[in-house]
């Protein structure tokens, strides 16, 4: 079946080869069924800098990005605002939809002009019923993704910013990054205040540790964009 993301994307937005009937949570269903879920899914689009959901809303829906990128900010209670992650096309948003929080806990919010593709709570719900399998599924990942935070968290505890800046900008150019002559290139900005978010550090001593990596030669900031000529694609 075509994709009918391709339809709503047309040619201003690279798609992702992964479709939402060929997702982790949906294997071993019978293909009538897969083709059912991907007809019956919700699509959207946005332009840079809107919201696909916000941080308190109810979790009644989980999407695949199709094409185009995403943060994850959190409002702590003293207002401070933290950029948690960034999500690329063939990545999930919106797991907690699985949980019985509720609500999300986080915002997401487009970098890029962004097709998104999903199902509802009650849609998901249906299909546990008719397929059990489904839920150990999620089971599965949510302990893996639990073991990648636990990962990330550690990261935070590296005490020499530098350091911590390094493997920031490492993790966001292997996930994000495209391949070039001279190292891996980050194509969209990050302000020194993501930054800051991403290492829990101020956004004075970022200014300072850019510098510093800067003139080690581990990253090279050429029109707002960052090369890291160290790292290549796998």
């Amino acid at each position: 079946m075509t994709c009918l993301c391709k339809q709503l994307a047309g040619n201003d937005i690279e798609l992702s080869p992964t479709c939402i009937g060929s997702l982790w949570i949906f294997q071993n269903i019978a293909p009538d069924d897969i083709q059912a879920i991907a007809r019956n899914a919700l699509r959207k689009k946005m332009k840079r800098g809107q919201t696909l959901f916000l941080q308190g809303d109810t979790a009644d829906e989980v999407f695949l990005i199709k094409g185009g990128r995403i943060k994850l900010t959190k409002v702590l209670e003293d207002g401070t605002e933290l950029m948690l992650d960034i999500r690329k096309a063939g990545d999930f948003v919106g797991e907690n939809m699985f949980t019985e929080e509720g609500q999300y806990p986080v915002s997401a919010v487009c970098l890029e002009d962004t097709i998104t593709c999903g199902f509802t709570r009650a849609q998901f719900e249906e299909l546990i019923l008719r397929h059990p399998t489904v839920g150990l599924q999620v089971i599965k990942t949510l302990s893996e993704r639990i073991s990648w935070l636990t990962i990330r968290v550690g990261s935070l505890a590296v005490s020499n910013i530098e350091d911590r800046l390094y493997r920031v900008l490492r993790y966001v150019a292997k996930e994000h990054g495209e391949q070039s002559p001279r190292g891996l290139v980050i194509q969209f900005p990050l302000t020194h205040e993501d930054l800051s978010f991403l290492t829990g550090a101020h956004r004075v001593t970022i200014t300072r540790a850019m510098k510093a990596l800067k003139k080690a030669g581990k990253i090279i900031l050429e029109d707002r964009r960052l090369i890291l000529p160290a790292l290549k694609t796998a």
